[in-house]
């Protein structure tokens, strides 16, 4: 725990204008970013007595252990930098509001040729037009199902309108009438636009218009005798109406507004939002948060709107946003708004009528998330704590570990092995820090182990060698460290296969591979593999690290130098904790290992062949029945292929000479020998039993 006077800066040192502040712990990671309109004022705050200070604040300056501001020029833009930093280093002390789910949009991708209807989940793309969110995707095919009656935009994928141009025939929907077939040129790319227009005209609530013309057709249809055209226009008509209907009016003067309701506590909030256009509610989503620093109502409200519109532009942002506590000061954000939108956008508590109304509505929708969301989340709480709590008492450790990493060895009766480390904070999975490794047989510049086979403890020395000398280095690299590196521990290059390899040196704080060391380190394995990984920290000087693993057999927990395991009850939530660390390494090494194993046996002589395409390859093999056949075939028959020359049909000849023949596939159920083909994946299923 530091002490905040340790990083104080001097009196006079910091500017009294607007600017961005940045909370920084021992490692150099950013942990909480904030805007003042004078930096003195607000950064003074954070150093006085800490019995003063707000719980959350005061676990916050503590853990900090250094504070830096940038300076701008007016409150808009501290605002802006404030987002763009909270996006950019994820501080851990910021409120963050993260949806449960990804929520679906119907989209219309204008930006193709043939604009397409589709549901659609993430970002937001340049180019498409995008209604909802929808709390549910089949909502959304409900939707499109009905309106694909009156505007028979295309639907399909790219390949499926590639394949019905290539024949020459649509697809089923171009049969039934829910698609125009523009892959068959029933309708031009210019026509098909336009009825996509119509189509975002309607979704977007212009619906007055288009449904009164449609009547005014069904009528004239009817006054000329028209009968089937009229009674066609007559259940579009329905079709409109009832998808209409999915959608009720809430504010009767087609109001397009955002309402955003918090509901909260002292230790989380929940908030949700209503997009209503139109007048008509056409999407909702909501959040739930933990309340890491002392907030009001106002910068909870704050936060959601940085979060709903900072990478928001033009209508994306609507004319009115109604909110049940102003942010303060309100000036900047309602500025910011405008600025986004490009146009000036109400920012309002509703005093009155159905807009209040509406906004109790949403107000009882949040309330109802943060209620649900505390019964679920309730006894998942307590059991991760009590399984921490279980594991430090188990392992003898000072303080419960935060940070799990887990390593576990795949490989194949000693081929294609490799290595993974998995990431559990506050008991909770945290994929982004999963990192996989090619076992090389060495550590650093430093050979220690050749040949092929099968030896986990020597592999299981290498990755954690490995893992905790980048550790010391990023130490090094941020200036935490200041020793000379032994020289015996030279900088070791990364590993291909290790997400961002050449990723140049972070300098500001952003997140570094291997930068934040772990309480507890836990192997796949029993005794040998423990005093493996210990003996490899303790190479390395890092004595701060607790180490254990788990056996498959009996679930045993063995320790380094311990003659006995330590077996914790079937019952324990500490073991399951652990069962699941150490599962979800060996999920995440297998997938590895087998994705790795396949790219080797796909691989042909053929493919090192220099000229010999994709389509040569399958013109040789098509022709000569299988590899052992092509192997035999003289330079004159590799010539009678369609599109192989003499010269290219010399160098396969030379390749397969110098190419030692794969050993056969055998089929598991019958015991027949599977003649060579150039398609070695048929002998996975026999493999497959063998690897670990």
């Amino acid at each position: 725990m530091a002490d905040p006077s340790s990083y104080r800066p001097k009196p006079g040192q910091i500017p009294d204008s607007p600017g961005v502040y940045k909370f920084r712990d021992e490692h150099g990671r950013v942990i909480y970013v904030g805007k003042a309109k004078s930096l003195r004022q607000r950064l003074a705050s954070y150093f006085q007595d800490l019995a003063g200070l707000h719980p959350r604040t005061r676990t916050m300056v503590t853990t900090a252990a250094a504070v830096e501001w940038t300076v701008v020029s007016t409150e808009v833009e501290a605002l802006q930098l404030e987002y763009t930093w909270i996006k950019e280093f994820d501080p851990r002390f910021n409120v963050k509001y993260r949806d449960d789910k990804s929520y679906p949009y119907l989209a219309v991708t204008l930006n193709e040729e043939f604009p397409r209807v589709q549901v659609m989940r993430g970002a937001k793309k340049k180019g498409v037009r995008y209604f909802g969110p929808y709390g549910h995707a089949w909502a959304i095919r409900e939707t499109v199902d009905l309106m694909l009656r009156v505007f028979p935009v295309r639907t399909c994928s790219a390949g499926v309108f590639k394949r019905s141009a290539q024949i020459g025939r649509p697809c089923l929907l171009g049969y039934i009438g829910k698609c125009s077939a523009p892959c068959v040129e029933r309708i031009s790319a210019g026509d098909h636009r336009e009825l996509a227009e119509e189509f975002c005209d309607f979704m977007a609530g212009r619906t007055g218009a288009y449904l009164r013309r449609r009547e005014r057709q069904m009528q004239e249809a009817a006054e000329e005798m028209e009968y089937e055209r009229a009674a066609r226009l007559r259940d579009d008509i329905g079709a409109l109406k009832r998808a209409m209907e999915k959608s009720a009016v809430v504010l009767a003067d087609a109001t397009d507004a955002d309402l955003i309701a918090v509901a909260e506590d002292e230790l989380e909030a929940a908030v949700q939002i209503f997009h209503v256009r139109g007048g008509r509610v056409r999407g909702q989503r909501g959040w739930v948060t933990d309340k890491v620093e002392a907030v009001t109502t106002g910068d909870l409200v704050e936060h959601a709107l940085q979060q709903l519109y900072g990478e928001e532009q033009g209508d994306a942002v609507p004319k009115e946003v109604l909110v049940p506590a102003l942010p303060e000061p309100v000036e900047p954000v309602a500025q910011w708004l405008s600025h986004r939108r490009g146009s000036q956008v109400s920012l309002r508590i509703p005093q009155r009528g159905d807009k209040k109304d509406l906004m109790a509505t949403v107000g009882r929708n949040a309330q109802q998330a943060l209620a649900l969301h505390k019964t679920k989340r309730a006894s998942d709480l307590t059991t991760r704590s009590r399984a921490l709590e279980e594991i430090a008492e188990a392992l003898g450790l000072d303080s419960v570990p935060l940070r799990i990493e887990c390593f576990d060895i795949s490989h194949l009766q000693g081929d294609d092995v490799v290595a993974s480390m998995v990431v559990f904070e506050d008991g909770l999975a945290r994929k982004s820090e999963y990192r996989r490794f090619q076992i090389k047989g060495r550590v650093g510049d430093e050979q220690i182990w050749h040949g092929q086979g099968q030896d986990d403890v020597r592999s299981m020395h290498e990755v954690t060698a490995r893992r905790f000398r980048r550790y010391l280095q990023e130490k090094q690299r941020s200036g935490e460290w200041t020793e000379e590196p032994a020289e015996d521990a030279p900088v070791e290059a990364e590993s291909p296969m290790e997400p961002g390899a050449g990723r140049p040196v972070d300098e500001d704080g952003r997140p570094k591979r291997f930068a934040y060391p772990p309480q507890l380190v836990v192997v796949d394995g029993g005794a040998p593999q423990v005093a493996a990984a210990r003996r490899a920290l303790d190479e390395l000087g890092i004595d701060d690290v607790a180490v254990c693993g788990l056996a498959k057999r009996l679930e045993e927990v063995w320790l380094p130098g311990d003659d006995d395991p330590v077996v914790l009850p079937r019952s324990s939530e500490g073991l399951y904790l652990l069962q699941r660390v150490r599962d979800e390494a060996h999920r995440f090494a297998l997938r590895y290992q087998r994705t790795k194993r396949g790219k080797r046996l796909k691989a042909s002589p053929l493919d090192a062949v220099a000229g010999l395409g994709d389509t040569r390859r399958q013109a040789l093999l098509k022709h000569f029945g299988s590899l052992k056949k092509l192997r035999a075939a003289t330079v004159d028959e590799i010539c009678e292929v369609p599109g192989v020359g003499r010269k290219t049909a010399e160098t396969v000849v030379a390749a397969l000479a110098g190419a030692a023949p794969s050993a056969p596939a055998v089929n598991t159920a019958t015991g027949e020998i599977i003649e060579d083909d150039g398609a070695p994946p048929a002998a996975l299923s026999a493999e497959r039993g063998q690897e670990r």
